[in-house]
């Protein structure tokens, strides 16, 4: 039987390079998002489950609003009626199209609303869904809860609430896998560098020689050629969830190119990346 993960925010992006690199070695992924048609980004989560099945996986996509705790709940519960557990969960959901129009801008221009998105949508629905199934893999005694984060979470980047929120699924990951490993269950944050996602890209422009870059403004402006792909960070979670030791990790957050460096995995084009969200 394979081993069944839930990749959460996979219609694009980062969650949707998660989720097919673990259908690529074979898991069961279910795939949560609000994507479920096409809009001004390409992506839904029906589509990344139907590329999973071409991997070799098998993928189920699963319409989520992660504002809404009582939608997480029945998506677990839907996951555990048909397997009866949870190997791997991956929190990744991000309100990352709202964030666009906040960055680089100080606290006191920002509407308190961008402190309530960036919090809960990417801290609490992490907590959130991490909560619904836990239980499953303590009865197990075994499993893996990965947090998608960021360098923001020890240097400046992008905003107040941005930084904040990383630093505090940080801590939550160390305190989490505080608690779980008695168990046998990890809990690792991670940290992508820049990646080139759909809504990177959709904001990317070009230069004259073909080059590709994006100015976020009073933080720089960073080459896209040295940027990673969403695929790369999936390499890097799908090779935690494959070691049998993982759990010596547990607690803590690594860079995907110090994985890289470990397991010996590069980016689609054979290239390990090393450019942080942040020039410096």
């Amino acid at each position: 039987m394979s081993k069944i993960a839930v990749v959460t925010g996979a219609s694009r992006g980062i969650g949707k390079g998660i989720a097919l690199e673990l259908g690529a070695i074979g898991m069961t992924v279910y795939v949560t998002g609000r994507s479920v048609d096409g809009g001004m980004l390409p992506g839904t989560v029906g589509e990344t489950a139907a590329q999973i099945d071409e991997l070799g996986g098998r993928g189920v996509a699963l319409a989520v609003d992660h504002h809404d705790d009582a939608q997480v709940e029945a998506a677990v519960r839907r996951v555990l009626d048909e397997h009866g557990t949870i190997d791997v969960l991956v929190n990744n959901v991000f309100s990352a199209p709202d964030l666009a129009a906040w960055l680089g801008k100080p606290f006191w221009e920002l509407p308190v609303k961008a402190w309530d998105e960036v919090i809960d949508i990417g801290c609490r629905s992490h907590y959130v869904a991490s909560a619904f199934a836990a239980p499953s893999m303590v009865a197990a005694k075994g499993g893996l809860i990965v947090n998608v984060t960021s360098d923001g979470a020890v240097q400046y980047a992008h905003n107040v609430p941005y930084g904040v929120g990383k630093a505090a699924v940080d801590k939550m990951t160390a305190d989490m896998a505080h608690e779980l490993k008695p168990h046998g269950v990890a809990a690792i944050s991670v940290w992508p560098g820049l990646v080139k996602t759909e809504l990177v890209m959709f904001g990317a422009q070009t230069r004259d020689d073909g080059s590709q870059y994006l100015d976020l403004g009073g933080e720089g402006a960073f080459e896209l050629g040295d940027a990673e792909s969403p695929r790369f960070v999936g390499r890097g979670v799908a090779a935690l969830a494959s070691d049998p030791e993982v759990l010596a990790k547990t607690g803590r957050a690594i860079r995907v190119a110090d994985l890289a460096d470990e397991y010996g995995f590069t980016d689609i084009d054979g290239s390990v990346p090393r450019l942080l969200i942040r020039n410096g």
